[in-house]
């Protein structure tokens, strides 16, 4: 299970305002949606086909790499460093949580997945989902506490 610290540590190397800025578009979403509670199921799926940061930063690595490599094998063996360099960047990634592209993908509106997440759960609230689990809950314990008697 990821740590907290993991959780967060893409929004911990973003600026403020771009943190702001991708939290207050969420809000905007969720007003919109409490409004209009007939079409949180169209946002759900779509929220289920949108890109996280990391994959986006997976995708964009691997782009540049195998250009670089293709670039490397037929144009000029001084290609190959882009390879070289992207690695670098994923590992640096991997590591701190940062690499350059990194806010330059947030600032176009890319999120985490926590982010994501955090979307879905809170529009599923808006629906109604966990009103039925807590009535299961409900149920449940009614159940544990009559084959105790």
């Amino acid at each position: 299970m990821a740590t907290a610290a993991a959780v967060d540590r893409v929004q911990n190397h973003t600026s403020e305002a771009v943190n702001r800025m991708i939290h207050e578009a969420m809000t905007e979403r969720l007003v919109y949606f409490a409004l209009h509670p007939g079409k949180i199921d169209e946002r759900l799926d779509e929220l289920d086909r949108e890109w996280d940061v990391e994959r986006a930063l997976e995708a964009n690595a691997s782009t540049l790499a195998l250009a670089g490599l293709a670039a490397g094998i037929v144009a000029d063996r001084r290609w190959l460093a882009l390879p070289v360099f992207v690695a670098g960047f994923l590992f640096q990634h991997a590591v701190q949580g940062w690499c350059p592209p990194l806010p330059l993908l947030r600032r176009l509106g890319f999120r985490t997945q926590h982010e994501i997440d955090q979307e879905r759960y809170a529009l599923k609230a808006l629906r109604g989902d966990f009103q039925k689990v807590e009535q299961a809950m409900g149920r449940l314990q009614k159940t544990m506490h009559e084959q105790r008697v």
